[in-house]
């Protein structure tokens, strides 16, 4: 265009787009920033980066995302950390090693989660290059740095003293390090009875770093029904009950875990910065209850093959259900989005049943009167 072009209507046009522009530039930070932590159930691409088996990225994962591709979450569609974004408010946070974390991006939060990662090192050491809670914290930290850059060392401080964080761990170190093979290394170190208040203990110290690194706001969650996820089914029933040990070891952990989480808000001198969400409970409803959440089976995993479609992993020359909302399990492991949502409905409305002190809607409208 030649240099007049510049008329007057260009000019209003072009103010008019600058006053958009900045109205809408806050819509990134409007909503509060959310960082996720853990293994599988929430890790929503870090594996695509890495040089790992414990990944999601071929289809059929994806099937019912915005997108329909896969996109490393291991779920049809959204997972739960995607869905406690919905209720805030706000695009999901992006994983840690995505491309895209930077500038604006950097203000809704991050996802450091990666498939296979447990409390313990030594957990998903088959899985090779996954990236272990320690590090995930490092990132936690490193991502700290970058946003400061971004907005200043005071707001960055703020935001995260006023994000929201999830953290899901513990499955893991028993599906895929205690009870992974028999006679396995911890097997042999630890009784049952004893192991579970062992990575209580290494728990606390993560959750106590975390706190240290300013999240004040915390979704802890225990560990599922992980002796009656397909999986389990194909390896230990016969007709359809659940595994015994894996359920004694939940049955174990969950309120060694409640009761830490107690000590723990006891310790910093607040009864809420550390949240117990109960995904057991949940969990135990869908399965012996399915018909009530409008689930035709919690056994059977929608995509898999052999028995429950339990064995080996989802891959395109699996069976696929056509129908992933009567189904309670994606995969071997994992739950469909509409599990995935009563999960977080649960956590959002539920009872202290479900999640104590307070359900998520109690705090983010406490939150909101503070701020």
């Amino acid at each position: 265009l030649a240099m007049d072009a510049c008329s007057p209507v260009l000019l209003v046009v072009g103010a008019l787009l600058l006053l958009l522009l900045g109205a809408s530039a806050p819509t990134a930070s409007a909503a509060r920033a959310f960082f996720v932590f853990g293994d599988s159930l929430v890790d929503n691409g870090n594996n695509n980066y890495l040089m790992t088996t414990a990944r999601a990225d071929a289809p059929p994962y994806g099937i019912d995302f915005p997108t329909h591709m896969p996109t490393g979450r291991f779920s049809n569609g959204l997972n739960i950390p995607d869905i406690i974004s919905e209720y805030l408010g706000a695009e999901p946070a992006l994983p840690y090693l995505s491309p895209y974390m930077r500038g604006e991006n950097l203000l809704v939060g991050a996802n450091f989660a990666s498939a296979g990662v447990g409390i313990l090192n030594d957990t998903g050491v088959q899985f090779v290059n996954i990236i272990r809670i320690a590090q995930q914290l490092q990132n936690f930290q490193d991502y700290q740095r970058r946003l400061a850059a971004y907005i200043g060392e005071d707001a960055a401080r703020e935001r995260v003293s006023q994000s929201l964080v999830l953290i899901t761990l513990g499955g893991n170190d028993f599906v895929n390090n205690y009870y992974l093979v028999p006679f396995s290394a911890r097997s042999q170190q630890f009784e049952i009875h004893d192991y579970v208040p062992f990575i209580i203990s290494e728990y606390k110290k993560v959750l106590q770093r975390l706190y240290e690194l300013g999240a004040r706001r915390v979704i802890v969650t225990g560990t599922g029904m992980i002796g009656c996820v397909p999986a389990e089914l194909a390896l230990h029933s016969l007709d359809g009950s659940c595994a015994p040990d894996l359920t004694r070891a939940a049955d174990l952990f969950n309120p060694q875990l409640e009761r830490m989480l107690t000590e723990l808000n006891g310790e910093v001198g607040h009864d809420d910065v550390f949240i117990a969400a109960n995904t057991n409970r949940v969990s135990f409803d869908f399965m012996f209850n399915p018909q009530q959440y409008g689930f035709a089976t919690a056994k059977i995993a929608c995509c898999g093959q052999g028995p429950y479609n339990g064995i080996g992993l989802c891959t395109p020359a699996s069976n696929v259900c056509a129908n992933r909302d009567v189904y309670a399990y994606w995969d071997a492991f994992h739950p469909t989005e509409r599990a995935n949502r009563i999960i977080v409905a649960n956590f959002m409305h539920g009872t202290t049943d479900h999640i104590s002190p307070m359900n998520l809607s109690t705090i983010l409208a406490m939150d909101n009167t503070r701020n």
